[in-house]
């Protein structure tokens, strides 16, 4: 049974259930209220009877006859007794009352009890006249009673058939309402496979579990995009990030072998490779952990750094590549509050996320002036890198992080479109944010920011 059955089932079921609790106590009340009316009038017809017995004036008792008869409605097989009472537990008995000896006692102890039988009731109190007690029965069928009663009992069946019906069309229509969102939300998730997985769930504004679920499935969809594009593109990504070190070692290793070196000279090109490929192994090592973890957030994250030495590392690296850039790294914090600086990320891709941005910022402007801030505070770490280059078109800025994109006026210069995407995952790996603000032939102002909340709720 899916769902939708299983919600219109249980909605039947319990507007069933509560249907019929109500039309039982609407059925006891109503034939209690029927009851106690009827009592109601008997005890009226039994004062009329006392009046009548107690009267000597034949014009009084005609009048009484008459008040009963024209007067007051009609009773069915009605029967009146006037029984003398001779002592506290002694009566004149009348072998015409078949009613049991409790009615009597209750009559004699309380001075007034009701009786029924087969819809029969009969009203017993104790009147007195001169001094003498009498025990005034009168009797009569309630016809009427029984059939309102019966007419209310098939109102209530056939009106709560009704019902049952008209719970289970609102039982199938609430049933669709609360699936719909579902339903929804399992037509989109068919469309996204391995080739869109950048499509995401419309977002819900209202906050309740629908939403809740929507949240959690795009933000697991950023998770397996991440991992997915990341194992995907390893091989380009690796040829273009693990390129530079390796030119770097066979340059040197070529020009060591060119001729015979001074020994001060072969221990200074040997250090330069070995940093190289202590380089190489760190990068190959974090990214194999990338494409193995995905984007889980746990085994990537595994050192604590300075931000501001992180880029004063790639400040060293990109001297080496750009002799000549013009990069200026800005610190605004005062040195007794350098902790601020420590975050708790991979440095190793870190520092390549941040030296593929600051590289696009040389490539990108001509070896322009390229600045970099960095200031830290209780809140977050922000970082800043303003160039003064080409831009990026309006058009191009949707597609910026789809791996091997590149704008129109970026084509003349050399690159795979791999840089920023990749950047883009692995801050956003540490829980960070990454923002672009471009205008076509001004610039690029790039700004990361990790906030200090979302450090402590991740799993560094």
């Amino acid at each position: 049974m899916d769902i939708r059955k299983k919600i219109t089932f249980n909605y039947v079921a319990l507007s069933t259930f509560s249907t019929s609790l109500l039309c039982i106590i609407v059925f006891f009340l109503f034939r209690e209220n029927n009851r106690y009316h009827f009592l109601k009038r008997l005890d009226d017809r039994s004062k009329i009877v006392a009046s009548i017995h107690f009267q000597k004036d034949p014009e009084k008792i005609k009048y009484y006859k008459n008040l009963q008869k024209n007067g007051l409605e009609e009773l069915i097989e009605e029967e009146e007794y006037v029984l003398k009472i001779n002592s506290h537990n002694s009566f004149d008995y009348n072998t015409n009352l078949n009613l049991p000896n409790t009615f009597y006692t209750n009559i004699l102890s309380t001075g007034k009890d009701s009786y029924e039988k087969d819809n029969k009731y009969y009203l017993g109190q104790i009147f007195q006249e001169n001094g003498q007690r009498y025990i005034v029965i009168v009797g009569a069928r309630d016809r009427k009673g029984k059939d309102t009663t019966v007419y209310i009992v098939k109102i209530m069946l056939f009106g709560g058939i009704g019902f049952v019906i008209l719970a289970f069309l609102l039982g199938r229509f609430l049933a669709k309402r609360v699936i719909n969102p579902v339903a929804r939300i399992t037509k989109e998730v068919k469309r996204i496979s391995a080739s869109n997985l950048h499509n995401r769930l419309p977002e819900v504004k209202n906050s309740d579990e629908i939403s809740d679920l929507t949240n959690t499935f795009n933000n697991m969809l950023d998770r397996l995009e991440t991992s997915f594009e990341i194992q995907a593109n390893f091989i380009n990504n690796a040829s273009h990030e693990l390129k530079t070190p390796i030119t770097t070692i066979i340059a040197e290793a070529e020009i060591m072998l060119l001729k015979e070196r001074a020994v001060e000279e072969y221990v200074e090109s040997l250090e330069n490779i070995y940093s190289q490929a202590s380089r190489l192994g760190n990068l190959t090592e974090s990214l194999l952990k990338l494409t193995q973890t995905g984007y889980d957030g746990q085994k990537q994250v595994s050192d604590v750094a300075r931000i501001d030495e992180l880029l004063l590392d790639v400040k060293s690296d990109l001297d080496k590549i750009y002799p000549d850039n013009r990069v200026s790294i800005i610190i605004n914090i005062a040195p007794k509050d350098s902790n601020l600086l420590l975050l708790p990320c991979n440095k190793p891709l870190l520092e390549l996320a941040i030296n593929n941005i600051i590289t696009n910022g040389v490539k990108y402007s001509d070896n322009n002036e390229v600045f970099v801030n960095l200031s830290a505070n209780d809140e977050m770490i922000k970082i800043t890198i303003n160039d003064i280059g080409i831009g990026i078109p309006p058009e191009d800025i949707p597609h910026l992080y789809e791996p091997f994109f590149r704008g129109k006026i970026a084509t003349k210069y050399i690159g795979y479109g791999l840089g920023l995407p990749l950047a883009s995952k692995i801050i956003r790996m540490h829980e960070g944010e990454l923002q672009v603000q471009s205008e076509q032939n001004k610039g690029t102002i790039v700004t990361i920011i990790f906030k200090k909340r979302n450090i402590k709720k991740s799993n560094v």
